[in-house]
């Protein structure tokens, strides 16, 4: 979930905010348990291959949202996820492995 930045929606009257944020703040509460878990759904940047558009910096993370895993026994491993290494549209990206340990 991401937190609206448009003010319209929340209303311009008092009633109006009060049933706004009554029903804003039980997905926020949600959304920071998730994260707050290390929940996948608690991350909207959770996706099953890196970025092919859109401005990216060093240093960006996105996550797998669909780990599974990979290579050859002896070798395996799973992508955690995807790390942009150079500035740019889409930015240069590569993978986040994490060893099995099988």
């Amino acid at each position: 979930m991401r937190l609206p930045t448009d003010n319209y929606r929340l209303g311009a009257d008092l009633p109006g905010l009060l049933k706004a944020l009554a029903q804003l703040l039980p997905r926020i509460a949600t959304q920071v348990n998730n994260v707050s878990e290390g929940r996948i759904v608690g991350s909207h940047n959770a996706v099953t291959q890196p970025p092919a558009q859109g401005l990216y910096q060093a240093g960006d993370y996105i996550r797998n949202g669909a780990p599974q895993v990979l290579g050859s026994p002896g070798s395996q491993y799973v992508v955690k996820g995807w790390i942009c290494i150079a500035d740019g549209e889409p930015g240069t990206w590569v993978q986040d492995r994490g060893a099995t340990g099988t």
